[in-house]
């Protein structure tokens, strides 16, 4: 992938994922670590990078979490710090493109290729990944990039998304 044509994709980084929140998810902070690193990574290289927030629909009543106006419905601090001036498309969906201006922000920006990373593997990063609105773009998955609610659930989703795309470490994606 070159940096011109691809774009680094952020999903759902948000504070009621880490602890204190509402639903705290296995290896967070290693995995916000790995995140940042990819974000300054990727804007050393100048590829742009897109931040993914999830807000629950309110016409559906009150969510578990990522309620609108919540403290856990916000993108993590250190994520904001990393990429401030990082477009953020809000999605209410697993699929990040469901609904969403995710699509005509990658045709804005000429992306062809995709680096997704995020929470949680196998719901929205999963959903993304294999969206029909994705085949459309050469996709990975930067399996160091992402968490969910335990480490043997991260591991089977991403054996189940090993035989659609690539799984690449962020260090291998964005060497």
């Amino acid at each position: 992938m070159t940096a011109q044509d691809s774009a680094l994709i952020v999903i759902d980084l948000q504070n009621d994922y880490f602890p204190g929140g509402k639903y705290p998810l296995w290896n967070t902070e290693t995995v916000l670590d790995n995140c940042v690193a990819a974000i300054e990574r990727a804007k050393a290289l100048g590829m742009p990078v897109i931040l993914v927030q999830h807000v629950a629909d309110s016409s559906k009543g009150i969510a578990p979490f990522f309620n609108a106006g919540s403290e856990g419905v916000a993108l993590h601090p250190r994520i904001l710090a990393a990429a401030p001036q990082a477009p953020v498309v809000i999605k209410q969906a697993a699929d990040s493109f469901y609904q969403t201006t995710l699509q005509a922000t990658l045709d804005g920006l000429g992306s062809r290729q995709l680096l997704l990373c995020g929470m949680m593997t196998q719901n929205c990063v999963t959903h993304t990944a294999l969206s029909r609105a994705a085949d459309q773009y050469k996709v990975a998955v930067l399996a160091d990039c992402c968490t969910t609610v335990d480490q043997m659930l991260h591991a089977i989703a991403l054996n189940a998304l090993s035989i659609r795309v690539p799984l690449p470490t962020a260090a291998e994606a964005l060497a």
